[in-house]
């Protein structure tokens, strides 16, 4: 009997989502129909109304729409152009050296955007057409632009560790931003690692030698755009201001250097607003229907039903970080990432902590494990991103995307086993 609610939950959240119901409503009718087997529908409706309304009321939820304007803001205000120039200087001139400059900038861009989306579209768009006039296989492209976009994910800021943090009951989200710089950085060397082999394998040109004095000047050009970051992590770090603060502060400092590079007119406003508006719309729905489930997850003992499934197999802790890996990445292929994480942080956070497992480390594993699933069919968003952006087919691609998979899963065990990774730089600020 125990197992019924968990039953009805999924069964009926597959099915929904089977017969393409969108993600969101899913979430939130298989939430209503599991609440209805122990609650009369107009109370069980009720309830998950105000659970989708208590959901959003957070006040570290704010970030989310003002990192989202950000970062439309610096797609069309010029920003990603000098941090892709910038990038080529660096990387360029070495052979294949465009595939490096896609990581390269897909990390500073995400980095400073927060969204695998927007980077995807961005350093895709930009960098797509010059790869294949020089040469470069147009689905290689694709598959680096694919998975190097979701390093932002992980290198802070980034929306998706503020809904951990709010997931997890109040991980401080400082911490998660400064943890996430290294394994960021870890799993785009790692792909530039796996670039380097096909480089070599289909003897990829190299581009122009960049003097010093070139190299120097577009770095000044992109060094307005960088300092964002230093603006942005040092004030949280620092204490001065929040992440809530620090994305409005974010918004006003992209905005102002879109105008100071004359790329962005008054008239494009309205429709960057409305962009920002749509993006976040759908988010906060997913948001709001996740954690309604949540809640009848936590109401039903779903989540400690699973847990004690989970211990019955073994409470060796390798085991159960294996098992929860495996699970994540079954997971990411059909759920987008959000709901997977407001859903699941819930029910294996007290496992992993009960364990010994640091949640700032867990995190940090649970979003790179979900990275994955952005990049697979059949729901994976930056996948059709990129493959859209390069104007070719799925098909296509999976065969480079392979071993670019590879390195991302090889990272991921590797940031699992040593938690030192992920938790020296909090530490060592005092996190």
């Amino acid at each position: 009997m125990e197992y019924i609610s968990i039953i009805i939950l999924v069964l009926t959240f597959i099915t929904l989502m089977g017969i393409g119901v969108p993600v969101a409503w899913s979430l939130g009718l298989s939430s209503l129909l599991t609440l209805m087997v122990s609650v009369a529908f107009v109370p069980s409706a009720t309830t998950i109304a105000q659970r989708m309304g208590t959901g959003l009321d957070s006040f570290s939820l704010l970030a989310i729409p003002f990192f989202v304007l950000a970062g439309e803001i610096m797609n069309r205000g010029g920003i990603a152009n000098r941090l892709i120039e910038l990038a080529k200087a660096i990387t360029g001139r070495l052979p294949g050296g465009l595939l490096y400059v896609n990581v390269i900038a897909a990390m500073l861009f995400g980095a400073i955007a927060g969204s695998a989306a927007a980077a995807a579209s961005a350093i895709g768009g930009i960098l797509g057409k010059r790869m294949e006039k020089e040469g470069y296989p147009k689905e290689l492209g694709a598959a680096v632009n694919i998975t190097s976009s979701t390093t932002g994910l992980i290198i802070p800021p980034s929306n998706i560790l503020i809904v951990y943090s709010l997931a997890s009951g109040g991980v401080s989200i400082a911490a998660l931003f400064v943890a996430g710089y290294v394994p960021g950085i870890f799993i785009g060397l790692l792909l530039m690692l796996t670039a380097a082999i096909f480089i070599k394998r289909k003897n990829l040109p190299g581009g122009t030698k960049t003097s010093v004095k070139e190299l120097t000047a577009k770095f000044f050009r992109a060094f307005p755009s960088l300092m964002l970051l230093v603006v942005v992590m040092g004030g949280i770090v620092g204490g001065v201001f929040t992440a809530t603060e620090a994305s409005a502060i974010a918004v006003i400092y992209t905005l102002g250097l879109s105008f100071f590079y004359r790329e962005l007119k008054w008239r494009e406003l309205p429709a960057i607003l409305l962009k920002s508006s749509e993006t976040t719309a759908i988010v906060m729905l997913l948001i709001a229907t996740s954690m309604s489930m949540s809640w009848v997850m936590s109401s039903e003992d779903i989540p400690q039903s699973i847990s004690s499934a989970l211990l019955s197999v073994s409470d060796n802790v390798w085991v159960v970080l294996l098992l929860i890996n495996l699970l994540l990445l079954f997971v990411g292929i059909f759920m987008d990432m959000t709901p997977a994480v407001l859903i699941f942080t819930p029910i294996f956070l007290p496992i992993v902590t009960a364990l010994g497992i640091d949640p700032v480390h867990f995190g940090i594993i649970m979003i790179l494990n979900l990275c994955i699933g952005l990049c697979t069919p059949p729901v994976g968003s930056v996948l059709f991103i990129g493959v859209g952006v390069a104007q070719t087919s799925i098909e296509k691609v999976v065969k480079p995307l392979l071993p670019f998979f590879v390195a991302m899963i090889i990272g991921l065990i590797v940031i699992t086993a040593w938690p030192g990774l992920t938790l020296w730089l909090p530490r060592l600020f005092g996190l």
